[in-house]
């Protein structure tokens, strides 16, 4: 009788550990914050109508799905971005106040300016969800018909022809000292406070030329003549646009779109917010439509999205000695 008790004690240990391990797994995996229990702003440091919102506009309901939250869309354009990443890494770190953040945007200008307002490494990265190669295109009664024709133009009258970009110290400006280093070639660059408003200015006669986002080359390729684009091989939805390495100038130029939170956010938070914005770009439905309207889908989780930023910090900045040593 008392061998069958302590066989019985003994199962019954056995039997709680077992459970008491289970639920210690359980606990382990399970989220250790209270979030979100309030809306969350979701800003936009550009005009709106970009790229960026038109990606978070997309983005809100489903957002709202999976957190359970209101998700309010605000916008705080300026600086090619550096205003509102200014105002970002400014504020709480308690998950509810995220922004859209570009690439190479927040690596170039604390790179190009000490009063930026912001240092590439304090923004936390969420994700990246999205990029659009960027390509140069004149109007359709310009009379260059090629990418040699308009590099042509810019050696004989330096600094006559005007391109327009979204911001300074931006993929679009970068660009254009790009192409400027390769060619001999001299441009000058106009910047504007988003897309929005230069594809307009663009549209409406106010600049020769853009570096314009591929999603608006796209949408408005009756309305122009693309000389080239930054892909490394030619783009699905511009197949008759050659890239700038076809005609013989070694360069890309894309933007990456992501979403980053202050620093000092809780991991445990940022793992809500990348299982959401994840769960969002491996959406076979979302990326059918970023196709067919011009983007190239990403989905990079935080971790991959860091490593990434720190990846292109070291790029980049060995492509800004080198423009600063040309006298760029």
């Amino acid at each position: 009788m008392r061998k069958a008790f302590g066989i019985l004690a003994v199962a019954v240990f056995v039997l709680t550990l077992a459970v008491g391990c289970g639920q210690q797994g359980q606990e382990s995996t399970a989220p250790k914050v209270d979030y979100p229990t309030k809306p969350i702003t979701y800003m936009i440091p550009f005009n709106p109508g970009g790229q960026s919102d038109l990606e978070a506009r997309r983005q809100q309901p489903l957002l709202e799905e999976f957190l359970g939250q209101k998700v309010i869309i605000t916008y705080k354009a300026g600086g090619g971005g550096a205003v509102g990443w200014s105002e970002l890494v400014n504020k709480k770190p308690d998950g509810y106040f995220i922004s859209g953040i570009n690439i190479p945007h927040i690596i170039l200008q604390p790179l190009f300016r000490e009063d930026a307002g912001y240092k590439t490494e304090q923004i936390k990265p969420v994700a990246i969800f999205q990029a659009t190669p960027i390509g140069l295109a004149v109007s359709k009664d310009s009379p260059y018909d090629s990418l040699e024709e308009f590099i042509a133009a810019g050696k004989e009258k330096p600094g006559s022809i005007t391109i327009g970009g979204s911001g300074t110290y931006s993929g679009h400006h970068l660009a254009t000292l790009q192409l400027e280093k390769l060619s001999g070639a001299k441009f000058e660059y106009v910047p504007f406070t988003g897309a929005a408003p230069q594809l307009q200015a663009f549209l409406g006669g106010h600049v020769e030329a853009i570096f314009g986002n591929s999603n608006d080359l796209v949408q408005h390729q009756d309305k122009m003549k693309i000389l080239a684009i930054g892909s490394q091989e030619r783009f699905t939805a511009l197949p008759d646009v050659p890239t700038f390495i076809e005609l013989g100038y070694d360069m890309t130029a894309s933007i990456d779109r992501g979403v980053g939170v202050p620093p000092g956010t809780d991991d445990e938070i940022v793992k809500i917010l990348e299982e959401a914005f994840m769960r969002i770009a491996n959406n076979e439905a979302v990326q059918e439509q970023m196709v067919a309207e011009g983007f190239e889908p990403r989905a990079m989780n935080a971790a991959e999205s860091l490593e990434y930023i720190q990846a292109k910090t070291v790029e980049y900045t060995a492509v800004m000695e080198e423009l600063r040593a040309a006298g760029q």
